[in-house]
């Protein structure tokens, strides 16, 4: 981790992404800015595992992190790629249990660190800070729910449209129309909850019928509508 660089400050994430904290007061948000201390953690790193005691949150700044968990014979279950302006590690830190899943850096990041008494302060202070938390929490156990429905009841060209689409609403797409995200074949695999033979079968199908074209590990979406057709999201 590298401390060599001019730490962000708060206000400026909530300008730039409207953070989770955009509901506390200019006071709280100084005192935030205050308290929290910031790194550059490099592409490849693991910032906390399952099982691990973390002693706050982190706020991304810059950068995409991997949230997974492993299963069986070693073998990776992505929940999401938090992108900056998100948090990771809040049900932990409050629920005051060791960390549920595991976290890696995909592109260099700039992440800051809270630790759990100053949220707790924060959370105690002020409580329309507390609801936005609850909220997220909330929408994160809906898109849980969702992804167990889809597992069960979705096949795997399905979810992989499903997917894609997703990844193109959350990181958006460059000049070239490509999702600005790198991901491996073994990983969309892993978010899809497939093997990566599949996936690269699904791609090149994906690919032959005109819906997408593929640049190394990145993905454009060619036909949408199409996709959404496949996906069966509506």
């Amino acid at each position: 981790m590298n401390k060599n660089f001019d730490e962000p400050l708060c206000v400026q994430c909530n300008q730039d992404f409207k953070t989770i904290f955009h509901k506390l007061t200019p006071e709280q948000l100084e005192y935030l800015n205050n308290v929290k201390s910031c790194t550059v953690v490099k592409k490849g790193r693991i910032l906390y595992e399952e099982g691990n005691r973390i002693s706050g949150i982190f706020c991304i700044n810059k950068g995409i992190l991997k949230v997974y968990k492993t299963g069986v014979e070693g073998k990776e279950q992505i929940i999401k790629f938090a992108k900056p302006g998100e948090v990771i590690g809040y049900r932990s830190v409050i629920n005051g249990e060791p960390a549920c899943t595991s976290v890696k850096i995909l592109e260099d990041a700039v992440l800051c660190h809270i630790n759990s008494q100053d949220l707790y302060h924060l959370l105690k202070e002020n409580a329309e800070f507390g609801i936005e938390l609850l909220q997220i929490a909330c929408k994160e156990l809906g898109e849980a729910n969702n992804y167990i429905t889809d597992i069960a009841q979705k096949s795997v060209r399905e979810r992989l449209a499903e997917i894609l689409l997703h990844l193109k609403d959350e990181f958006g797409i460059n000049e070239e129309g490509l999702i600005n995200i790198s991901l491996t074949r073994e990983e969309l695999a892993n978010i899809i909850g497939t093997a990566t033979e599949s996936v690269i079968r699904l791609l090149s199908e994906f690919k032959t019928e005109g819906l997408i074209e593929l640049q190394g590990r990145k993905i454009k979406l060619i036909d949408l509508n199409k996709i959404k057709k496949i996906s069966n999201v509506f």
